[in-house]
């Protein structure tokens, strides 16, 4: 089956790092969009940052071309993640590098981004628009609600629950069965023993609400 060519969103660190899973699978990358002025009509891999995500350029995802939204900064990815539904009727694709490992068992949903190394264990649940980074793994039975970003090299141990927005920094380690609440902060490096309430900030070791 012929894949559609991809529109990056984004032309920082991420989308560039989606721009290598993407060559590594044989799928085209029709272009970058970026909000940034200064890099419209730049060249990255020989790839274009064509304009911002506007409409002169978001009417060609959808029948001929897919988009995976590259932000980092939760509140922009939200934004433009609605917008590509909401306009385009389309879910944002999935950027799987080809050396992570996801369980036969696992769900991955939609737009998520996972590179070089990452684990994805048995009957881990993750929803939409999440972003693993390189070596981080998810143990058996992890729940992960959308909008999570897992930092390198980060253990969620097995039966945990992330909620939506959380950040789990690299080198952090979360205990099995652990709760995280949505819009957490978990300190590069920590380990979380306890639960953490929603929209608090911890770090250490153990962890302790900043």
């Amino acid at each position: 089956m012929e894949l559609n060519p991809v529109i990056i969103i984004g032309a920082s660190g991420l989308g560039k790092a989606a721009l290598d899973i993407f060559k590594s699978q044989g799928i085209m990358v029709y272009c970058f969009l970026d909000a940034n002025e200064e890099l419209h009509g730049a060249e990255i891999s020989e790839v274009t940052v064509m304009g911002a995500p506007n409409n002169d350029f978001l009417k060609h995802i959808g029948k001929k071309c897919d988009a995976f939204v590259a932000i980092e900064e939760l509140d922009t990815r939200q934004s433009v993640i609605k917008v590509v539904k909401e306009r385009r009727k389309v879910m944002p694709i999935n950027a799987i590098h080809k050396d992570s490992s996801i369980a036969e068992s696992a769900f991955i949903g939609y737009g998520n981004f996972l590179n070089a190394g990452a684990r994805i264990g048995s009957d881990v649940k993750m929803a939409d628009h999440c972003i693993v980074h390189s070596n981080a793994v998810l143990e058996h039975d992890v729940q992960m609600d959308e909008m999570v970003t897992v930092g390198s090299g980060a253990i969620i141990g097995a039966g945990a629950q992330i909620g939506r927005g959380a950040h789990i920094g690299s080198g952090a380690i979360i205990a099995p069965n652990v709760i995280v609440g949505e819009g957490s902060q978990i300190g590069p490096g920590s380990l979380v023993m306890m639960e953490v309430k929603p929209n608090t900030t911890v770090f250490g070791m153990p962890a302790k609400e900043i």
